[in-house]
């Protein structure tokens, strides 16, 4: 069976619209502004932090696998403020087994698939960085260059121990294209 195409139209990030799925993080002055809600409101409480450099190739304009974190939030970024794209849906990660539709992730917590509906794209323009809440699906960061770099913070084994993937295309023969 052949995938369904949804396009999707990128939307400009902003501290308001992107709530939902986590933080949008703006420059704020040095030493000037103290802690507080503007700031990246972290959870790396279960393991070790890590913070890297992720050079990555050859992200088009199209997805349909996402996946989530359960246990730890997770910070990108654009190196050099370069234009980028993330596609998102709310968390949908719940405490027992109970009800339809509900998978079992290899992590051991359960989850119910997100929504065709659901997935939304955001574009990140500039000096930005997204914090992604505990349980957001997403796919990216995307963007329209051959190469990009970005930075990471997660934790140390984020990807072996809390990394829970959805392919739209196996499970709903869907393929997201953003359309910017």
């Amino acid at each position: 069976m052949e995938a369904r195409v949804v396009k999707l139209k990128a939307v400009e990030a902003t501290p308001e619209n992107f709530k939902e799925f986590g933080q949008l993080i703006q420059g704020s002055t040095d030493g000037g502004d103290k802690y507080g809600p503007n700031d990246a409101q972290l959870d790396l409480s279960q393991g070790t932090p890590r913070f890297h450099i992720m050079p990555l190739q050859d992200q088009s304009l199209k997805f349909s696998r996402v996946a989530h974190h359960a246990s730890v939030t997770q910070c990108l970024g654009s190196i050099g403020g370069d234009t980028w794209y993330i596609g998102v849906a709310k968390p949908s990660i719940v405490l027992e087994q109970n009800g339809d539709n509900i998978m079992k992730s290899r992590c051991g917590h359960f989850f119910v698939p997100p929504a065709v509906e659901g997935v939304q794209v955001f574009k990140i323009s500039g000096s930005k960085f997204v914090k992604l809440e505990r349980g957001t699906w997403h796919a990216g960061p995307l963007f329209k260059p051959h190469t990009m770099d970005f930075y990471n913070l997660e934790l140390s084994d984020t990807n072996v121990v809390d990394f829970t993937p959805y392919d739209f295309k196996k499970g709903n023969a869907t393929v997201f294209l953003i359309d910017d």
